[in-house]
Formats: C-alpha cells, structure tokens, sequence
C-alpha cells in the first residue's frame, strides 16, 4: 500500500508541476504579444517546469546563456563608444573649442 502512495504522490506532484507550469509559461509567451511582463512569466514558468522535466532545465539554462552573452556583448560596445567618444582627439578638439569661447567672450 505504501509503494503505491508514493507512486501516486510523485504522478500527482508530476501533474500539478506540469500544469502550473505550462500555464505560467503559456502567459509568458501570450504576453509576447499583448502587454505585460512576458520576459519575467517565460523563465518563471521554465523553472516551474524545471523542478521536474529535464527538457525545461535545458531551455531554461539556454535562456541564461543567451541574456548573458547578450548583456557582456552590449557592455562591451557601449565601453568601446565610450572609449571612441573620450579619444585624445575629441579631448583637443574640446581644448580648442573652449579657447574658442574664451576669446570671443574676452572679445565681446
């Protein structure tokens, strides 16, 4: 009697895990569409799924992936601007512009 409890318990579990989470997941990906937060129901409904199915695990671990490479490939061209915008030319041609300004307000 005892085994078959426990059976049941872990195909219960199983169910109302796969439930919640499609469910969660389903949201997530008609938000895509209309508004709301879809970026935030999508993983949450991965991770739901995640506690039982492997498939869920993979999906939610290649979205990580994916956002973090994202995320160090934008900052490192947001630095790479900003090394381009502060190069020691621009800084000259501030120099000079405000030497500029300073003889036309002396001027006036």
């Amino acid at each position: 009697m005892r085994r078959f409890l426990d059976m049941t318990y872990k195909a219960v579990r199983r169910i109302v895990i796969g439930v919640v989470g499609a469910t969660v997941l389903l949201l997530g990906v008609i938000m895509l569409v209309t508004p709301g937060p879809a970026i935030v129901f999508i993983p949450a409904g991965l991770a739901i799924l995640g506690l039982e199915f492997a498939w869920a695990r993979y999906w939610l671990r290649r979205a990580r992936y994916t956002i973090r490479s994202q995320n160090s490939h934008n900052r490192r061209r947001r630095a790479e601007k900003r090394q381009q915008s502060e190069s020691p030319q621009s800084a000259n041609d501030r120099d000079e512009k405000d030497k500029a300004e300073k003889d036309r307000s002396r001027d006036s």
